[in-house]
This record gives C-alpha cells, structure tokens and sequence, in this order.
C-alpha cells in the first residue's frame, strides 16, 4: 500500500492511498476533526464514485472497527492497537517456542520484558481473561499482551517465536 501525505493550508491534511489491489482511496482530515473519504474507479483516477463525511467521533468509531479493536477475525494471527506509546498485541505462540510448556510466572514477562499478559486464548478456544503465574503457556495460545512496541518485539522474538533465543 502506498500513502502519500500532503498538507492543506488552512483546511488539515489530504492522505492518497493507493492500495496492493489497485484501489485508489483518499481521506481528508480537516483541523476541526471531520474527515472527507473519497473511492475513486479504477478505471478513471480521477472520477470519485463514493465519498462519505464523518465527524471526528464517528471517525475514531470507524478506525477502531477496522483495527480490530471491536472484533477480532478468527483468521488473524497477530493484530496491534496502539494507544501513544502503549500497545496491545494478540499473537499466537509459535512451535517450539521458548516459553512453550512454562508458567506465566516462569518467564515473568512483567520484570524482564516490562509487558503485561492481559489475556490468553487457549488452542483449545478457551479464554482466560485474567490469567494468573500458574497459567500455562503452550503452542497454538494466543496471548493477548500489553507493552510499548520495543518489549512486545523482543518478548515476541525472545520467547513466542520458533526457536527464540537461548
């Protein structure tokens, strides 16, 4: 996908996505919070064939739906939201993971990697929604982790991923 960013003077700023499919979308977000999404076809670039105005509310509705923030597809291995500097994470723990077969409090996410487990989908479907240190971690989980991105990335290579670190 390829975005290009361009200010408007006195109006906000104009965003051209050209997605991998060849969709040619542009959104403009005015500095008093509404924002303008225009679909143009494909086969005339310049011929809008839908356009919408949102407020900034209904704006931030929409983003969280299409982040995943209200449903989670079954299909999706790993999706973040971010919240400044704060991030949550769903990722499923890989084969022979390092973590694979160990406690929560084993590897004691909290002190060495300063990331908090807020949940855990068993490969079973169950979910834990507060699992505590005895809670144990094995391929196929999807850990539902919480952390600025720097400690998810290491954790997520350290201890979830195939053959993390030793």
């Amino acid at each position: 996908m390829m975005i290009k960013e361009t200010e408007l003077p006195g109006i906000g700023r104009k965003f051209e996505i050209e997605t991998s499919g060849g969709n040619r979308v542009v959104v403009i977000i005015h500095d008093d919070g509404r924002r303008e999404i225009y679909h143009f076809d494909q086969k005339d670039l310049e011929e809008s064939i839908f356009d919408i105005t949102l407020t900034d509310t209904e704006s931030r509705q929409l983003a969280a739906i299409l982040g995943g923030m209200i449903y989670k597809p079954k299909a999706m291995e790993t999706i973040e939201v971010a919240f400044n500097d704060l991030v949550i994470e769903w990722y499923k723990v890989e084969k022979q993971a390092k973590a694979h077969s160990k406690t929560i409090g084993e590897i004691d996410v909290r002190s060495n990697y300063d990331v908090t487990i807020i949940a855990v989908i068993k490969n079973t479907q169950k979910k834990l929604s507060t699992p505590g240190p005895d809670t144990l971690i094995e391929e196929g989980d999807t850990l539902v982790i919480s952390g600025e991105r720097g400690n998810l990335k290491m954790l997520i290579k350290e201890l979830l991923s195939q053959g993390g670190s030793s």
